[in-house]
């Protein structure tokens, strides 16, 4: 486990307790300074700077319209054409480049699986998927667009990578880790996600990040869940309950010694995520903890494994409980409070 850095975005009481849902698509500056789609600017600053690098969009080219504009020979436009953008990819990688393959989360990885699997996993290719729009952040569009079972599947492609940036920042430090990582990468990026860092954070491949100490109870996220675990954690504090808040942004290689030793350390764990309670982070968490014999109380947010509604993306969060509220209300029921 990384230990906390400086530059962490310690929020207030009063900030807004619910996901800042935001038109990814547009040049609006946040908080953070940056642009509103922070993967679109890193990865035109990392083409700049590596001829390897190129991108193919399937069909989400305005993330996409500074790379295209700098670098036009380097990017390639599939359609809704997934399955065939990651095979295109592996053969760009066999020849020496880093494809950046842009997609809707909800597409990315259920309709590529078996050519991530033996044409990008199996050869250790360099292959991205970059997954936007994760969870219900497309909700209203309906079941075919929910993003709830990429990780699940992901992380059971023997040899791919998968990391879930924690905000703009985050989503920075990993794109950056990615262009020299060998084998092919899941960069599972949540657009409703509210700031945590204040900088770029240093991660360590396989590490958790400590957000914040804390000796009563551990919140861990990944994602949206981070945010949502930092500012229920600040909650916490008002009520005399001290929560531990770590960052899950590398799901695989997961970090299951750090989980062990943070259960040891509180004896209650709350997971939070996007991502259907089955095969998510719950799972990975539930599976070290037991593995390691551990006695600790586990809990988690998580979507419902079900036929999800559809309608407005924050008003479905609210209906599944990923709010700051729930989560502190979760890690107060967990320590029997």
């Amino acid at each position: 486990m990384t230990a906390m850095q400086e530059g962490a975005h310690v929020p207030s009481v009063e900030e807004s307790d619910e996901p800042k849902m935001r038109d990814v698509f547009s040049d609006v500056p946040t908080d953070t300074g940056l642009a509103t789609d922070p993967a679109g600017v890193v990865i035109a600053e990392l083409g700049d700077a590596d001829p390897r690098i190129l991108t193919l969009s399937a069909d989400v080219g305005v993330t996409l319209a500074e790379f295209r504009s700098r670098h036009p020979e380097r990017y390639i436009e599939m359609g809704i054409a997934e399955t065939n953008s990651i095979s295109v990819a592996a053969g760009l990688a066999a020849s020496g480049f880093v494809p950046y393959v842009f997609s809707m989360s909800a597409f990315g990885v259920l309709k590529t699986a078996e050519q991530l699997r033996t044409g990008a996993a199996y050869n250790r290719l360099p292959v991205r998927l970059v997954g936007r729009l994760t969870g219900l952040a497309m909700g209203f569009f309906g079941t075919s667009h929910h993003a709830v079972e990429d990780v699940a599947v992901a992380r059971a492609i023997t040899g791919l990578s998968v990391v879930a940036p924690a905000d703009a920042q985050s989503v920075i430090s990993l794109m950056r880790a990615t262009v020299d990582r060998e084998g092919p990468v899941y960069i599972r990026i949540a657009e409703d996600a509210q700031p945590v860092y204040a900088e770029p954070p240093t991660y360590r491949p396989g590490e958790l990040l400590r957000v914040r100490e804390g000796a009563d109870v551990t919140l861990v996220g990944h994602g949206m869940g981070v945010g949502l675990a930092l500012r229920a954690a600040a909650r916490l504090a008002e009520e005399g309950v001290q929560a531990e808040v770590l960052d899950a942004a590398w799901l695989k290689p997961f970090d299951a010694e750090g989980v062990v030793a943070s259960a040891r350390s509180t004896g209650a764990i709350l997971t939070i995520e996007d991502h259907d309670v089955v095969g998510g982070l719950a799972s990975m968490v539930a599976e070290a903890v037991g593995r390691a014999g551990v006695a600790a109380a586990l809990g988690s947010i998580a979507l419902p494994d079900e036929r999800l509604e559809v309608g407005v993306p924050a008003q479905l969060y609210e209906r599944y409980g990923l709010t700051v509220p729930n989560v502190a209300a979760q890690a107060k029921a967990l320590l029997g409070r």
